[in-house]
């Protein structure tokens, strides 16, 4: 990951993905209450919070899975709020799950152009891509393996692999390091922080892991309640009262 000349998807220019106002209701129960933020390409951004937060109502209406009651998304002024999820994925946005979501019957190299092919890239052309990303990640040499015979840890990075291979402006990744060890945790930073810059992507990531969060963001951004309580560079956050008394607890 060094050599960042050699990477697919890296480009100069600079994209904003903006998140305005947003809110949701179930049933009278407020789970994303006008909750802003904006994360640009370059720079990885984290999402925590206790569970019921509302994080993943937030990333579940950002992607195009749920409806919104108020509030827009937009990448560079673009508006995908009413997007269907695959056309935000062909707007440059796309995700990962914390439930792998693999094509587990057919191969890494399969899973990878399914990606590829989905946002209407040519079979020809996800094909070299395919093989490049799992090359970067890792996973070369186990390319024409069923995904369903990887360890965890490599569905993991065949998932983030497959997302790549959309060529996105922006990756959602909720809950990458779940099920993962401390070792496995550090492999997952030491490939996720220098990916912003070396593809030209940004990052909003979901995760409990916080050693893994205080490590890899650039930013974080606090629910609870569906409501956002702090945002900031780790150090600030860290130290938030609220924070502390909400989620992080006196030990963090």
């Amino acid at each position: 990951m060094d050599d960042k000349s050699t990477l697919v998807g890296a480009t100069d220019a600079k994209s904003t993905l903006t998140i305005k106002e947003l809110r949701k209701t179930f049933a009278g129960l407020v789970a994303v209450d006008d909750v802003s933020l904006s994360l640009q390409t370059g720079e990885i951004v984290g999402l925590i919070g206790p569970n019921g937060s509302g994080k993943t109502t937030l990333i579940n209406i950002v992607t195009g899975l749920l409806d919104k009651d108020s509030g827009f998304v937009d990448i560079d002024g673009f508006d995908i709020s009413a997007l269907p999820a695959h056309r935000v994925a062909r707007a440059g946005l796309v995700r990962t799950y914390q439930t792998i979501r693999l094509f587990k019957n057919l191969t890494c190299q399969e899973n990878v152009v399914v990606g590829a092919i989905s946002v209407g890239i040519s079979q020809r052309e996800a094909n070299s891509l395919a093989t490049q990303l799992l090359d970067e990640m890792g996973l070369a040499e186990r390319a024409n393996e069923l995904a369903s015979r990887l360890t965890f840890r490599d569905q993991r990075l065949l998932e983030i692999a497959r997302a790549l291979a959309g060529r996105p402006k922006f990756i959602l990744l909720d809950e990458p390091a779940a099920g993962l060890n401390e070792e496995e945790s550090d492999q997952l930073l030491a490939l996720l922080r220098p990916m912003p810059e070396a593809k030209g992507v940004g990052i909003l990531v979901v995760d409990h892991d916080m050693r893994l969060m205080m490590q890899l963001c650039d930013r974080l951004h606090v629910l609870n309640y569906g409501r956002t309580i702090a945002a900031g560079v780790p150090e600030e956050v860290r130290a938030n009262p609220e924070v502390i008394k909400a989620y992080l607890g006196s030990e963090a």
